[in-house]
């Protein structure tokens, strides 16, 4: 795989299997590369870890070689020997590679798609069968992390230590251990739940998204609770309709996955899933029907407030730093997954709600803050669909005085159908759209953003439209255009720490070129509580070009 991609989490300590007992897992044989039973000696072999990533592998691995989008994880099975793994689990084209390599000598595990098997194997390897913590998962395509969060905090309050695995970090207490992918590997994942359990962790909370299960990232993995936050476009060049999407998503709620489903009624496909879905389901939302019911919603100029309903009379506030009524559903959802799961009592929930700890959450890059008490409201947020755009936008308007001045980009290489749209619903709701570059990856910038800029000015209501690529240049304009009382936002980024251009990820925080910008205007900014810094300067000019000009590294991992 890339060299820029960390070496995925291990726990100190594994269930040290041998190759003989990961075959009888399995049901299949230890084999030469020749295909002939190995002998009595390599199948004694102790298995210490599983990785599917060559470079990351360390002595006692069992590498798992499958094929991928663009290559063969066993063609690099001789670097997987060369660091120390002692068997190879692969298919029959793999085996192949390995018998043609350097690395014919190591047994192997040959099954039919090595995918299909890989959490069941590294559940085992890292004694997560045995020692089962309590898990609960979100899903859906907006809310996941904040609803995770919620969730933590609330467990925290009532002296619970968590393990968290989201899009922005994967964390026990103070312990980090980074993020990748919305959901890791199955291989990284159970190595990385063994090391939260060891870290003193007594309930998970991960976000589930649908390449997870579509792709076998969870399997082996069983949830007390899942929760349904919505469902919006996205994916849909993997997935290819929306149909398709939900499916994946649907995937989560059966009985092989999970024993109880929390599901937000707040769109139609979440109705449809309470409908659908075999699990025992409790629903939330704004509207009569359900079962835990957010009334008396308000947005203010610090955050929100609303009241809880629940079956049984109860009547909890929901006080958050935020606004917008989705994101009081998000802590809603996070409230009632806690209920059905049991890990603590209602009295311990309320105690945490009537001490208003969901106001202290920190959610990094989701409406987050960075100016200070001069000059225009500064916020970043992760909005990148027309859904979650139209939400946040909805909720900003609530709060501001002036006018919304909203600086905007998409991703290129995914979804391209979500431009028009985006387009059209930031230039309707906000006053003054600033049109940039965000993560380019192999296609012409220039073409991104004359879709967005084509349908922002094509769009009934049009905001005033700038076209400014440099999204530090972009931020500057935005500062110099505002006035004191207006607000601006930069939506899609979030707390992303690089910008992806051909293939290079160069360092670019749209928090860290904010404050900045917000300095030079002179105005003082607000920190965030994250810890660290954030890169301070935008990417250039001259990044650009040279990143242009860089030749992508070979992709070696095995999508």
């Amino acid at each position: 795989m890339s060299s820029r991609t960390a070496p995925h989490i291990r726990p100190q300590h594994s269930a040290d299997l041998t190759l003989a007992a990961v075959a009888d897992l399995l049901g299949a044989s230890v084999v030469t590369s020749a295909g002939e039973p190995a002998a009595d000696a390599a199948a004694a072999r102790v298995i210490s870890g599983v990785t599917l990533t060559s470079s990351d592998v360390r002595p006692g691995d069992l590498y798992v070689g499958m094929p991928g989008q663009h290559t063969h994880g066993a063609k690099y099975a001789e670097e997987a020997r060369r660091l120390g793994a002692v068997a190879v689990l692969t298919d029959e084209a793999g085996r192949s590679y390995v018998a043609a390599s350097t690395a014919k000598d190591l047994p192997l595990l040959i099954v039919p798609d090595p995918r299909l098997v890989l959490g069941k194997v590294a559940e085992h390897i890292y004694a997560n069968d045995t020692h089962r913590l309590p898990a609960l998962g979100v899903t859906g395509t907006n809310g996941k992390t904040s609803t995770t969060y919620f969730m933590e905090a609330l467990l925290g309050h009532a002296g619970v230590r968590t393990g968290l695995s989201t899009t922005v970090e994967r964390h026990v207490g103070e312990h980090v251990l980074g993020s990748a992918l919305t959901t890791p590997e199955a291989s990284e994942l159970h190595g990385l739940l063994a090391s939260m359990r060891e870290l003193g962790a007594k309930a998970l909370l991960v976000e589930v998204s649908a390449q997870a299960v579509t792709r076998h990232r969870i399997d082996g993995v069983h949830f007390a609770v899942v929760g349904f936050t919505n469902l919006s476009p996205e994916h849909l060049d993997e997935y290819g309709d929306m149909e398709h999407y939900y499916a994946a998503k649907r995937a989560l709620f059966t009985a092989d996955r999970a024993d109880r489903a929390v599901i937000s009624l707040e769109s139609e496909w979440g109705r449809r899933l309470a409908r659908e879905t075999e699990l025992p389901v409790t629903t939330v939302g704004t509207g009569d029907e359900c079962d835990w019911q957010l009334v008396e919603q308000s947005d203010r100029a610090d955050g929100s407030t609303g009241t809880l309903v629940g079956p049984n009379g109860q009547r909890w506030p929901i006080v958050l730093s935020v606004p917008g009524v989705h994101m009081d559903v998000n802590a809603v959802l996070a409230v009632v997954m806690l209920v059905e799961s049991g890990i603590i009592d209602a009295q311990q929930i309320e105690s945490g709600l009537e001490a208003h700890v969901l106001a202290d959450v920190y959610l990094p890059g989701r409406l987050e803050r960075v100016s200070g008490e001069s000059g225009p409201t500064f916020f970043v947020d992760y909005a990148h669909t027309e859904d979650a755009l139209e939400r946040t936008l909805v909720a900003v308007r609530k709060q501001t005085k002036g006018r919304i001045v909203l600086i905007l980009g998409a991703d290129g290489g995914r979804d391209p159908y979500k431009r028009p749209a985006m387009g059209r619903v930031a230039s309707e709701l906000s006053d003054v759209l600033v049109v940039n570059d965000i993560n380019p990856r192999f296609e012409d910038p220039d073409a991104i953003r004359s879709v967005l800029v084509e349908a922002a000015r094509a769009a009934d209501h049009p905001a005033e439209v700038y076209d400014v690529g440099d999204p530090s240049a972009a931020i500057r304009t935005a500062i110099r255009i505002a006035h004191d009382d207006d607000t601006i936002i930069v939506c899609g980024p979030g707390d992303e720490d690089y910008h992806e251009v051909r293939g290079v990820k160069l360092p670019y925080s749209s928090r860290g070129a904010a404050r900045e910008a917000l300095r030079e205007a002179g105005f003082e900014p607000n920190h965030s509580r994250r810890g660290g810094q954030d890169p301070a300067d935008g990417v250039h000019a001259d990044d650009l070009a040279a990143a242009e000009r860089h030749d992508a590294e070979s992709e070696k991992e095995q999508a």
